[in-house]
């Protein structure tokens, strides 16, 4: 499995960036190759954190670039900016046993 993260420290209003982007990343991430799910987080005072998760680091960083092209193009009015991204291999997974 394979984890990427993207943070923006700058956004007006993650809730409404979330609710804006869902339907379009959601689209672009369903048809992506071994895509696994996707989560979004309000870090607070303007921090939002996006986390995709993949099978492998080809498929996330294929999808990644999908993303960032849509995000540029689809809530540019939103400012925001770079995001900073960390990948990697998942070394640890614990799952609830309910």
């Amino acid at each position: 499995m394979y984890i990427l993260l993207r943070k923006y420290t700058k956004v007006r209003s993650v809730a409404d960036a979330a609710r804006r982007a869902k339907s379009g990343i959601g689209q672009i991430l369903r048809e992506s190759h071994g895509f696994r799910s996707y989560y979004v987080l309000d870090g607070g005072e303007g921090v939002g954190v996006a986390v995709m998760i993949f099978e492998d680091r080809e498929s996330a960083n294929a999808a990644n670039e999908k993303v960032l092209e849509f995000v540029q193009a689809s809530l540019f009015d939103l400012n925001l900016g770079e995001p900073e991204i960390i990948a990697g291999e998942v070394l640890v997974n614990i799952e609830s046993d309910a």
